[in-house]
């Protein structure tokens, strides 16, 4: 049976992915100083990040819209499967539910299901890479999305960024977090809740030491032995082969996915940033 996977440009594609007919990507787009960048394949993530850099203000990102699903849901063959990033974090995930209620209307004998992934960038790429494998393998719509659901509920999340003025100058740090990693330099290891907004799970003074500390807990986490480790890179590809030397060492991964941060996730995470999930 055919199928297509739909996915927000959040979801940080490797090139077999991208080359995959299988998958589209729906850009979100990020405004920094009055200036839109479309989070297609002809974006200059480094362009986009000195952008941020050199902004004093706050940089914004907008959803797409429900006809930009819309359009890809009435292109789209076969079974139609969605993974949005966390629907805590931006109205992605609604937008593409609105367009599944206008394209059921049209053609109500299709299957269209909307993952919210909640995560985002390395975690909806895990996702995305299960729907492939299962649907791939011929199952059922329904066992399908069954199954994908339960691996969005075994799914952790956790990241540690080198630069976290994007997210003091968005409101996504507290006051007092804002604070201390301003005046102190700590590096926060950040992670996601079950339901899919961003908490604290530790902090160090060095990546270096935050590096370490995100494997200590994957380690201790027992729901990592045997999967694959996914991680997301802004600009650091040799910090992303870092976290994996370093998680061999003390973890039971059964192997690892790298790929490089697309706009909407470097515009959180910026330069150095590293996000992991399993």
């Amino acid at each position: 049976m055919s199928f297509s996977i739909i996915v927000d440009s959040c979801c940080d594609l490797t090139p077999e992915m991208r080359a995959n007919p299988v998958f589209r990507s729906i850009p979100l787009t990020i405004r920094v100083g009055g200036t839109d960048y479309v989070d297609d394949q002809n974006l200059d993530t480094s362009l986009l990040i000195y952008a941020m850099a050199q902004s004093p203000e706050a940089s914004s990102s907008s959803c797409p819209a429900p006809g930009d699903y819309l359009e890809a849901y009435q292109q789209a063959q076969g079974d139609i499967y969605v993974v949005t990033l966390s629907a805590l974090l931006s109205g992605s995930h609604n937008s593409a539910w609105q367009a599944k209620q206008m394209f059921l209307e049209e053609q109500p004998e299709r299957n269209v299901h909307v993952f919210n992934s909640c995560s985002a960038s390395a975690g909806e790429v895990l996702l995305a890479r299960k729907v492939l494998e299962l649907a791939g393998s011929g199952l059922p719509f329904s066992q399908v999305v069954s199954q994908a659901e339960q691996v969005i509920r075994d799914t952790n999340t956790l990241f540690v960024l080198e630069n976290l003025d994007n997210l003091k100058k968005n409101g996504r740090l507290t006051k007092v977090q804002a604070m201390l990693t301003g005046a102190l330099r700590i590096k926060l290891i950040m992670g996601s809740t079950p339901e899919g907004e961003i908490c604290k799970r530790g902090q160090a003074l060095s990546v270096k030491q935050a590096l370490a500390k995100l494997v200590d807990i994957m380690a201790a986490d027992e729901r990592h032995i045997g999967k694959v480790l996914h991680i997301a890179q802004c600009l650091c590809p040799d910090r992303a082969e870092q976290l994996w030397d370093l998680a061999k060492k003390s973890c039971q991964f059964a192997g690892v996915v790298i790929t490089a941060t697309r706009g909407l996730s470097s515009y959180y995470a910026n330069s150095g940033g590293v996000i992991a999930a399993y």
